[in-house]
């Protein structure tokens, strides 16, 4: 893991595309601000996890379907 120190208004590159923007420091909270092409999918990493999981069941509902079809 890279860890780096950044103050209110600087920035971080992620390759030639993608910028995070540190916008304002409250207390412990950091607002951030995501520079990205729309090709780019940025999710909160519990939305993330939720996608991941709803993929998961999906994929494991139409195996089930599959096979019940090769039953009959």
């Amino acid at each position: 893991m890279l860890v780096l120190s950044r103050k209110k208004d600087e920035s971080i590159m992620i390759g030639d595309q993608i910028e995070i923007k540190i916008l304002a420091v409250e207390g412990e909270q950091i607002k951030l601000g995501i520079v990205a092409p729309k090709t780019v999918k940025v999710h909160r990493s519990e939305v993330f996890e939720a996608i991941q999981a709803q993929n998961k069941e999906a994929l494991s509902s139409t195996t089930n379907f599959l096979e019940q079809l090769k039953k009959k």
